[in-house]
């Protein structure tokens, strides 16, 4: 995808983490620095369609704000359908992650910490 800003560079996924998954789900196999780089361009050009058919999704919706449900509505228009019921097992546990923050942030203020 070409930028008209040309700092793509700021908007890419960390290589690192990139690298992180790769080993997590192929411990055994080798991967070429190029082939890394590929799945970093294809990752961060995945997330900029997704994001920007949400954001179209949004506008429509008179949002402002764009909420799971945009982006799992520019999933499904986009052809990526077969992603949703992962997508919404993530958010739920995100949602859960979250709670449980709250929970401990009011129990440390509770206690004057």
């Amino acid at each position: 995808m070409a930028s008209s800003s040309g700092n793509d560079d700021d908007l890419t996924i960390p290589r690192a983490a990139i690298n992180k998954m790769i080993k997590e789900t192929l411990p055994n196999v080798r991967v070429a620095n190029d082939a890394r780089e590929l799945v970093v361009n294809c990752c961060t050009e995945f997330i900029h369609l997704i994001s920007s058919e949400a954001n179209e999704i949004c506008n429509k919706s008179e949002k402002k704000t764009i909420s799971p449900e945009h982006v799992i509505q520019a999933l499904e228009s986009l052809g990526f359908g077969s992603y949703i019921s992962e997508v919404k097992e993530v958010l739920q546990e995100c949602k859960t992650v979250a709670l449980k923050r709250r929970k401990a942030s009011s129990r440390l203020e509770n206690l004057g910490i």
